[in-house]
């Protein structure tokens, strides 16, 4: 395919590259330094669990021209950068398929005005890394580079649409074809913004975060909070395990999000992109918020995390944790198992 890959950051660089490799025609719009840094090296990346490294040349072009003409152009910008590209891409007719790989809570109606809705593609790049100078440091899994999760804005799975997941295939990006990916990056949103907020409240780290348990606290109740929002909208939560999230006691999801942003993955693919875009963070927040609103509900977690969107705000004290957690699940399990035990050793009783 001939591609375009709008947008050189940690997302696009890393599409730009494994499409190349792959053996596709692709270029990268990069601007300014980063456009630089492309000519001059390629685009390096690092692999953070080994340390290797690999450069990968692609063509660089600056801007988007109204004749050009590409199968696909790939969208990789931050969420709070696409208003200013969307004239751009529609001053080009030429292009017959436009995917937007990114955060997106409020929904494809500003991309369908712009470009109409038979050349708009919704999509996310599950590829994590942060940018150390020139270079991408990334993560993988064995045998990708990353997940893609894209679709059709009427859930079909085109012809268009199978052509691009082969050669993301080809390119070891794992494409997953999803027939509601309004609703998969709403949920994605309604999951991924309280984990940033919460790694905010811990002054940007992490690891800090998991050693304070009142940002762990905040970030299970704003995440709930969020998926109590989409229900109420009757917005499907897309995955399903996301719904696992709403009912697992509370303690027990403290000591899962704990495991979970205690590791270097963490570090890079949560800490890094919050630290990194604390400006789309703060769009997400915004939109998801405009979501919350509709439904009338109360969302305190949400309200506190939102203060530390102003990084002028001091984060929690480590090792905090002055709130109570609701221990009532595990309490109603423990007599619910009770009752079990008690009821099968009457039971025994009585066949005696």
């Amino acid at each position: 395919m001939e591609i375009l890959v709008y947008g050189a950051g940690v997302v696009g660089s890393q599409y730009a590259a494994r499409l190349r490799q792959a053996g596709h025609m692709v270029t990268l719009l990069a601007r300014s330094q980063r456009g630089e840094e492309v000519r001059e090296h390629g685009i390096v990346l690092e692999a953070a669990n080994t340390g290797q490294t690999e450069t990968v040349h692609v063509s660089v072009k600056e801007t988007l021209e109204a004749d050009d003409a590409y199968e696909l152009v790939i969208v990789a910008l931050r969420m709070n950068q696409i208003a200013d590209a969307l004239p751009v891409l529609a001053a080009n007719k030429h292009t017959p398929s436009v995917l937007f790989l990114g955060n997106n809570p409020s929904g494809a109606n500003e991309y369908i005005a712009a470009l109409g809705r038979e050349r708009v593609l919704l999509g996310f790049g599950a590829v994590g890394g942060v940018r150390r100078g020139h270079t991408i440091r990334y993560t993988s899994r064995p045998g990708l580079y990353g997940r893609t999760y894209l679709g059709e804005l009427d859930g079909q799975a085109s012809s268009r649409l199978i052509h691009i997941a082969i050669a993301l295939t080809e390119a070891r990006l794992g494409p997953q074809l999803v027939p509601n990916m309004d609703a998969w990056l709403k949920s994605h949103a309604a999951v991924i913004n309280p984990l940033a907020l919460a790694v905010y409240s811990a002054g940007g780290d992490n690891y800090r975060l998991a050693r304070t348990r009142d940002g762990l606290l905040l970030g299970v109740r704003g995440i709930r909070e969020s998926l109590r929002t989409l229900r109420e909208l009757n917005i499907p939560i897309i995955p399903g395990y996301y719904r696992m999230l709403e009912w697992l006691p509370e303690p027990l999801l403290l000591v899962l999000l704990r495991g979970f942003v205690n590791t270097h993955a963490a570090e890079i693919n949560i800490a890094g992109h919050a630290n990194a875009a604390r400006d789309e963070m703060w769009a997400v927040a915004d939109e998801f918020e405009t979501l919350t609103r509709a439904t009338g509900r109360l969302t305190p977690a949400l309200y506190n995390l939102r203060l530390w969107l102003d990084p002028a705000n001091a984060p929690l004290e480590e090792g905090s944790a002055a709130l109570p957690v609701d221990m009532r699940a595990v309490w109603i399990a423990a007599w619910i198992a009770f009752g079990l035990v008690l009821a099968s050793l009457l039971g025994a009783k009585r066949k005696k």
